[in-house]
């Protein structure tokens, strides 16, 4: 079926960036784009569509804004013929190659839930998506500060990192994702923040210890310490199986503690389908060590 797409050279000053809110542009991307173009031009067209007798750009954010800053007059531009639900469709489908981070993801799940309606069973359909999926994306984004999703537009903060600040209560995100972007920390510090902060028994303890991640008084030694490097294989092995013993002891603890059907409608559907293919892992891991551990007790070799 055709979506009745053609080329025009379309002024860059008209072309529309309503839908630029759903993606992210970050400044080494959009230099890289600008060099592109100054040394080899325009090698593909961007991609808009017509709505309310205006042409609003559905790919080709960073081309657009580097032809403005080099002073271009028009960009050559395929217009699709398609409405407003297709338009945001298509920024999943023009970017499966290279992919949308997750917090793009949960912008465009929530555009097409609260601004046209969609069930998240039809988002799921149209998108090729299990539901769960698509309810994961909707729970991060509103879940999500909308001063930490701020930084992140800005480039303050890295979008994984902010995801990783979504498992936070809101009203600690700000505070921790000041605390990340003022330390330059790297994604798995700013992990180690969230599960240190989390770890805490009550609201008010982990706001104190908030706290003291932001006078610098935790965190800073244990980050700057250097780790034992791991040189054999073995001691690589047993640091694994430590670490697999301790989380699943935690995880052991949790489930004992707290019932899925108290974490709440949408947090209990990721939950139990987190832990359904934790299952599969985990199986697939002890058919494994079985197999492993009877050859060497039977005097086999695992070579």
């Amino acid at each position: 079926m055709s979506d009745g797409s053609c080329d025009h050279e379309v002024s860059v000053q008209t072309l529309g960036e309503g839908l630029r809110e759903l993606r992210l542009c970050e400044s080494s991307a959009l230099e890289a784009v600008q060099r592109s173009l100054i040394r080899h031009g325009q090698l593909e067209a961007v991609v808009a569509y017509a709505e309310d007798e205006r042409l609003e750009l559905i790919d080709g954010f960073k081309r657009l804004l580097a032809a403005r800053k080099l002073g271009w007059r028009t960009l050559r531009t395929r217009v699709l013929g398609i409405d407003g639900v297709e338009a945001k469709l298509r920024v999943a489908l023009l970017n499966a190659r290279n992919g949308l981070t997750a917090l793009e993801e949960g912008w465009l799940v929530r555009a097409l839930c609260r601004a046209h309606g969609l069930s998240q069973g039809a988002i799921a359909e149209r998108l090729g998506r299990h539901k769960s999926w698509v309810c994961r994306r909707l729970v991060l984004v509103e879940g999500l500060e909308g001063a930490v999703q701020a930084d992140v537009r800005l480039g303050v903060l890295a979008a994984r990192a902010a995801v990783a600040l979504a498992a936070l209560p809101r009203g600690n995100q700000a505070r921790a994702a000041e605390v990340v972007a003022r330390r330059g920390m790297t994604v798995r510090q700013a992990e180690r923040l969230v599960a240190d902060v989390l770890a805490q028994p009550s609201a008010q303890a982990r706001l104190d210890q908030l706290g003291r991640w932001e006078a610098g008084t935790v965190g800073s030694s244990s980050a700057r310490r250097p780790t034992k490097r791991l040189r054999s294989e073995a001691e690589r092995l047993l640091a694994d199986v430590g670490a697999m013993r301790g989380i699943g002891a935690r995880l052991q603890a949790r489930l004992l503690g707290t019932p899925l059907s108290a974490l709440g409608d949408g947090a209990e559907l990721l939950a139990r389908d987190g832990l359904r293919g934790l299952r599969s892992v985990l199986v697939s891991l002890t058919r494994l060590i079985e197999h492993v551990v009877e050859r060497r007790e039977d005097g086999g070799s695992d070579a």
